[in-house]
Parts: structure tokens; sequence; C-alpha cells
């Protein structure tokens, strides 16, 4: 069999991929608009199953460039740790320098090789790859998404003079990093999170900075020792986005292996690394390695200067989304019309009057709720009220009052005032003011009688229409827009500052993640990596997104219809109590055809006998 054959064969296999995959990706369903809620099929993650496996070929003897390219592109992106075989394919100069772990661009087809043949007499010749570019990894294996930009690089091609492959073509000037059709990028590399403790803040008292890990997502290739790959990216480093606000305890390790055994015990070996902190690097690598295993019961860690183990148990106390609110944080509220706001528990029985003031009607000339948010120990509600002029406290406790106007917003409506409180993991509340004359970010910290006016960097003449902040308070998604533009979103990071007395907070890095989003309606957090997006992309209907931090589009949940959703809310907190599912994310949506509740992957309409407002997750 030559190579133009064996180069046939693995496009096959490559197209036989795709359709597997797309086959297995179907399941993209409607919001109903009304009558029953309709079945949502499941999407699984077809990479994961298929474990499609893609060998390299060597080149042969009297290859064409075109034909040599083609081969070389293949090999790369095989499962070949070192790249051996591809860097058969270009000269020996070209093999030294050329840096396969630079990047990855990811296109949306095949890339396509253009350029004219050589001549009999041609030693040199050029050709391009060509291609819309939907994705990219950096050299932090760092994803982010790109909207079909057109990308085109040159590769150059010389006729070698001496030595065993006189007289043929090799590649001898190449960009470095990697070019890989979507499709085999899927089969390839697999999306994990590495894991950082969210950075201290100088200005809260001890009891709110609690430790707690922010994942930092990325893709590796997934046969080429995933777990000592993942390992060894949590030792390298956060990325340059997440960096300023989080820290590391494995900062100059080396990672020499990483094991998960049968009896579901991890085994890592470090090389360096403080031995003062074995607990905390233990901690981080449980939750890389976790990512991988679907369960984890004790991580055995060992350096040259002693070792450490952490159980499960441990492991928890620091884990992603345990400022979420546990327990407390998948308890469901209904905001019912006439102001009440109840707790919901199961459908078929009446939503419960929360105790105090909230669960009560309001009367006549007393303060009349517009937007709550329930803290994420469900003991405090915010509170802005229905003119959006001023924002209020009311503990859900027996005799329970509305506290006295914490900010107060001078705006011409409440369409333009006050919008949008959101609670983080420590107890600072954050909301947005959207008066045109001065438009604002505010955080109101738990025992501090000022808000705190937040600065905003990177806004470019965009104003904040609302925001939501992950439990962990590093992150936060902010809904931004122009003057009679279109409402998109952007993911921002907290850097807190100054004194107990004194404290600031500013939001810093914007990345618009989602650019493929040309409009989007609202957002929430379903996970500490994930947010749950409700918009649209050009020439489509407004659908429910799973979406990673990274822009990145969740392979575990299926797109979901939202044409006539008006509003959601998500919680990072998981349904323990569900046996079947505990992973799923939950969602409550409102629309106007009444309340729904996303359960296994199945909207669920919420019946009740009262007119409702709202549905909410505590945060």
């Amino acid at each position: 069999m030559d190579r133009t054959d064996r180069t046939a064969d693995r496009r096959v296999l490559a197209a036989g991929w795709a359709v597997l995959l797309a086959t297995a990706a179907t399941g993209c369903v409607a919001m109903p608009s009304g009558g029953a809620p309709q079945r949502l099929e499941v999407s699984q993650n077809a990479a994961d199953g298929l474990q499609v496996h893609v060998y390299p070929v060597a080149p042969h003897k009297g290859e064409t460039p075109k034909d040599l390219l083609a081969g070389f592109l293949d090999s790369s992106n095989a499962d070949q740790a070192n790249y051996d075989t591809a860097k058969q394919y270009l000269t020996a100069a070209a093999a030294g320098s050329w840096k396969p772990d630079a990047g990855v661009v990811v296109l949306e087809g095949a890339p396509t090789p253009k350029g004219s043949a050589p001549a009999d007499d041609d030693t040199a010749v050029q050709l391009t790859v060509e291609g819309k570019q939907v994705a990219a990894l950096d050299e932090q294996h760092t994803y982010k998404v790109h909207t079909a930009e057109t990308y085109s690089e040159t590769f150059t091609f010389v006729k070698e003079s001496d030595g065993p492959d006189k007289g043929e073509w090799r590649i001898s000037d190449l960009p470095n990093g990697l070019i890989v059709d979507q499709t085999n990028f899927k089969n390839t590399y697999k999306p994990v999170h590495r894991y950082f403790f969210a950075a201290n803040d100088p200005s809260a008292a001890r009891t709110q900075n609690a430790q707690v890990l922010v994942p930092d997502p990325i893709y590796l290739r997934r046969r080429i020792d995933p777990l000592t790959e993942a390992a060894q990216a949590a030792a390298d480093g956060p990325s340059r986005w997440l960096g300023p606000v989080v820290a590391s305890k494995l900062d100059g390790v080396r990672v020499e292996s990483a094991v998960i055994g049968d009896n579901r015990v991890a085994t890592v070996k470090l090389e360096g690394g403080d031995p003062a902190a074995c607990k905390q690097m233990a901690q981080q690598l449980f939750q890389t390695l976790a990512d991988q295993q679907s369960k984890l019961d004790r991580l055995d860690l060992s350096t040259a200067g002693g070792g450490c183990s952490l159980s499960s148990t441990e492991a928890a106390l620091v884990a992603p989304g345990v400022l979420a609110g546990a327990e407390n944080g998948v308890q469901a509220f209904i905001q019912l019309a006439d102001g009440r706001l109840t707790r919901f528990y199961q459908e078929g029985s009446d939503p419960v009057p929360v105790p105090g003031v909230l669960g009560q009607v309001p009367q006549a000339g007393q303060f009349h709720p517009g937007t709550v948010a329930v803290r994420r120990d469900t003991d405090v509600a915010a509170v802005i009220g229905a003119d959006g002029q001023s924002l209020v406290e009311a503990e859900l406790a027996d005799g329970g009052k509305y506290g006295e106007p914490i900010v107060r917003s001078h705006a011409p409506s409440a369409d333009k005032g006050l919008a949008s409180p959101s609670w983080d993991g420590r107890r600072n509340l954050w909301l947005v003011d959207r008066d045109p004359a001065a438009p604002r970010v505010l955080m109101v910290r738990d025992g501090v009688d000022v808000p705190v006016e937040v600065e905003v960097e990177g806004l470019d003449g965009r104003a904040v229409q609302s925001l939501r902040i992950s439990s962990d308070g590093t992150r936060i998604a902010l809904l931004l827009s122009r003057a009679g533009g279109p409402t998109k979103l952007a993911l921002g990071l907290v850097r807190h500052g100054g004194t107990a007395k004194n404290p600031t907070a500013r939001i810093t890095g914007l990345n618009d993640s989602v650019p493929q989003l040309t409009e989007v309606a609202a957002v929430a957090w379903g996970d500490a990596d994930q947010l749950v997006v409700l918009g649209k992309e050009t020439d489509r209907l407004q659908q429910l997104y799973f979406l990673g931090t990274d822009g990145s589009q969740a392979t575990d949940y299926p797109l979901q219809g939202g044409g006539t959703m008006k509003a959601l809310s998500a919680t990072e907190a998981r349904l323990s109590a569900d046996p079947t599912n505990p992973s799923n994310p939950a969602v409550l949506t409102s629309s106007d055809s009444g309340l729904y509740r996303l359960k296994d992957n199945q909207w669920y309409e919420v019946p009740g006998k009262s007119e409702t407002k709202a549905f909410i997750y505590p945060g």
C-alpha cells in the first residue's frame, strides 16, 4: 500500500468520525411555547466513547510538496508524544526549531493546501494552508473562540541536496504549533481543568478568606498520558487571564508521574515543591485528576522531601463550588406577582411563603419588592424596589423586616435603575446602577455600611446592564451594551484591595469569551466553570447554551431552544439528592407560558395557583 492510499484511509477514518460525532451530538430541541414540555435527547460525549486513534505515516520517496504537506498535517495530529514522525517531513534545521507545543489552530474544515506545483528544475517552492479559523489553543493549552476568521500560513519546501533524503522535498520553514480541523480536534483533544486557590482579599475579614479552588479550563491530548500531562499543566501555573486572581502551591514543581489505580487512589510523584505545602499541593492535584475520573477516593503525593495523603473528604473542603451554598444552594424560590417570595420544594405541592416581611403581600404605601436575590445561605435576601430606586435587605426569618436603604439610584425610570443583585460566597453583594447620568457597578460588603463603587476596566464605551458573580468571587459575568446596540456577554476578573474599613474592588481583564453570540438576554453560573447563557447567534433563534468560561460549548448537554424564555436562574451547587444524575446543572426559567425547571435534560412545567413573576436560586 503506498502513502497516498494510507493517507486516504486516514481521511476516511476522519470522515467516519465526523459522521459518528454528528449523529451522537444531535438533540437540539425547542422550549415549549405552549402545551406539555417536550423531551430533550441526551447528548453524549462522542469523543470519549469512540476513541478513534490516528497513527502517523512517514513520508515516501517521490512525494510532491502538496502530498508532503498533507502527510505532515496528518502526522502532526496523530497520537504520538514527541511528533517524531511529523518531524521526518522537515529538514534537519526545521525539525530542530519547530515548536509543536506553541499552540493549536482549529479550522472549520480540513486545512486546504494551495499553491502551484514546482517545475522540474525548482529547488524551492511555497504553499499556503488556508481555512476558516473557529478556535485556538495557546501554549498554555487555553482555548479561545474565533468567529470563522480567515486563516492563511505559508510553508516553504526545499529539495534536499545531500544526505539520505537527497532529491526529496522537505519542509524548511513553517509556523510553530499545529493546524487541525474541528472534527479531529474533538477526537484528539479533551477538555479538562487545572485548579488554583482563589487569591486572598486583603480588605476582608479572615473568615471571608476561606480557601477555595478555582477551575482553569484547558485542552490536552486525550491519549498522551493525560493524567501526568494534566498534573504538569497545573504545575505550570494558571492561564495568563486567570493568573491575577489565583495562587498556586505547585510553582517550580515537575511532575514525574501521575496514575490512578483500580482502587480509585491516585499516586503522584513530584520533583521539587515545598514539603510544608504538601497538603495544599495535593488539594490542587486531587481536583485536577478527579476531573478525569468519575470517583477518586484518595491521592498519595510523594516528593524528595517527603509526602502526604489526601482523602476525598479533605479534598471536598476546598473543592470548586464549596462556597455555592451546599444544600441551601439548590433551594429554589418563586417570586409571586403580588410581591411575595415563596420556597419551591417539588412539583405538585404549593410553594411556601418565606418567613418575615418578604413572605407577605405588601400593603398600599409600603415598600414594594422588585428584583430579589437570596443570599447563598438562604438567611437574607437583597431586594431592589419595584421602582428601581433603592436596595434593601431583609432576613428570611420570623419577624424579619426591611432594613434601611443601602443603595439609592437617581435613575429616571425603573428599567434604568438598580438591577441584578448577585451574592458571592463570601457575603459580598454585587449590583448595577444603570442610571444613564451616572452608571456604576457596586459592591456591598457584609458589615460595611458604605457601598463600594467598583471600577470596571476596558468597557470601551459600553455600559453594564446586569451581572452575575461566581461563588468564589474571582470571576464575574457582565452583560454589556452600547446605546441602542445589542447586549453581549463578557467575563471579567475581580481584584480586591484596600483595608477592612475602606475596601476597594475593580473588574479587570474583560474577555468577550463568546463572540459567536450576537445578543444575550440572560446569564447565570451553572457550575464553577460553566455559564448558562440565554442568547442567539446570527440568523438563529434564541437558545439556551451551556458554555465553559473559555467560551467552549459543553459536550455533556445539548443546545436547547429558548425562543420564549425571558429569564433564567441557575446554581453552582448540585442536586446531590438526585441519585440518577447528580452532576446535572440545575436551571430554572420563566417564559411567556409559565415557569419551567430543567432536570435530566427534560423541561418540567411548574404548575401554580398564583400568578408568578420569577424563579430564583440563591446567589
